[in-house]
């Protein structure tokens, strides 16, 4: 049998934490699934994913909303396929399977070669899955790109292949800027999200979130379809400026591929559909672990498998700790991660990370096999879960730092 707790931590904020220890954790408390940036971290998910999406989650009846930046919304936009189990399965093999030739006598492989690469490879994956994902009868996809302004969009447009230190100075700038605050990042990036209305936007719902109307009041942002109680508060953290766009036929690769899009190893999607105009990049830069204000979605929970036991705000707040702690907006978070026991066990005693693409640049087979590796030991990941959810006294549920009721 699985001890579970060598291998899984189950973290969890106040109002969280209260109701797993009366009630156990059910399909039936959850009202969103986050999925965060992190590249070929998120390949020690999957097995986890197989098992929420294919099995656990299935089996209940209630709009769950996915929200995922970057490899998280790859992962949960997968989940929304009729077979989620298969579509996953193939979404890890499809991860891994990816390689991108260095040009001799350069360090990186050419960022527009890249993107072509990932967008053909993002057409063939989902090309056939528009109407599942967007129209799912209980799933909405909420996919969070980050669209460049100012100095940052002047540099973008400047043909960074060209001149990439113009690219690299103007997100020098952006570094600094979100050194003196998170808000004042916002003059170079902000959050737009790319929203599937789903199958039940069209029909008259008591779910309606009377709150837009307030935010469109403030913010002057008009959703673009009936939300679920709470969304709106939830998204708009009043950090830096936020939008909101109907994901649909028109855009939403384009909008997955934005998400996606690593500066300067990526080139950013231009324009995209329906949105404003701009360039948009990867959604780890303003919201790298996805830490948005879930507390409005209580009493619903939200599920956050990740590869780490906290969660940082945006992929340049990872050196400033204190802003790692979790606030009050996490009340109602639920995180599995692995141990340090599980990690250890791990080729390098390490998890998969973007670099390996680099340090087995000219191996490429041996990077494919030691991420294989990872997945199959993740195995032991969802075992863990499936057992917390039988058994919750199995893994004692501990408290995220620095969370507050």
């Amino acid at each position: 049998m699985v001890n579970a707790s060598d291998h899984l931590r189950v973290l969890a904020g106040p109002f969280a934490r209260e109701l797993l220890r009366s009630q156990g954790l059910h399909a039936e408390q959850i009202s969103a699934v986050a999925g965060a940036a992190g590249g070929p971290k998120g390949l020690i998910l999957g097995p986890l994913d197989q098992l929420i999406f294919g099995d656990w989650l299935a089996a209940s009846g209630q709009s769950v909303a996915l929200i995922g930046a970057s490899i998280g919304c790859w992962r949960l936009a997968a989940a929304c396929a009729p077979d989620p189990l298969q579509k996953l399965k193939a979404f890890s093999q499809a991860y891994i399977e990816q390689d991108y030739r260095i040009p001799e006598g350069r360090r990186r492989p050419d960022p527009a070669a890249v993107s072509a690469s990932f967008a053909d490879g993002l057409a063939v994956f989902f090309g056939d899955l528009s109407q599942a994902v967007l129209e799912h009868p209980r799933y909405r996809l909420h996919v969070v790109t980050a669209r460049g302004n100012g100095a940052l969009a002047r540099a973008a447009l400047a043909k960074p292949a060209v001149n990439p230190l113009g690219l690299s100075l103007a997100f020098s700038r952006a570094w600094l800027a979100n050194a003196v605050s998170r808000t004042a990042l916002g003059a170079h990036l902000e959050r737009v999200v790319f929203s599937a209305p789903g199958l039940q936007s069209t029909r008259a719902s008591a779910e309606v979130d009377t709150a837009a109307e307030s935010s469109a009041l403030e913010t002057g942002f008009e959703a673009p379809f009936a939300q679920p109680v709470g969304f709106a508060e939830a998204l708009f953290l009043g950090d830096y400026p936020t939008s909101q766009v109907r994901l649909d036929r028109s855009n939403w690769l384009d909008a997955m591929q934005a998400s996606c899009s690593i500066p300067m190893v990526l080139d950013p999607v231009w324009d995209i559909k329906g949105a404003p105009k701009g360039p948009y990049w990867d959604g780890g830069l303003t919201d790298y672990h996805l830490r948005l204000n879930y507390r409005a979605l209580e009493p619903g929970l939200v599920l956050y498998p990740h590869f780490i036991d906290r969660l940082i705000p945006g992929w340049l707040d990872k050196p400033w700790i204190w802003r790692h702690r979790a606030p009050a907006g996490l009340n109602n978070l639920v995180l599995l991660c692995p141990s340090k026991t599980w990690i250890a066990r791990l080729p390098d005693a390490r998890l998969p990370d973007r670099q390996d693409f680099v340090r087995f640049a000219h191996d490429p087979v041996a990077r494919m096999r030691r991420w294989r590796v990872v997945v199959q030991q993740a195995e032991l990941l969802a075992e863990a879960f499936e057992r917390f959810i039988r058994d919750p006294g199995c893994i004692r549920v501990e408290p995220l730092a620095g969370a507050r009721a």
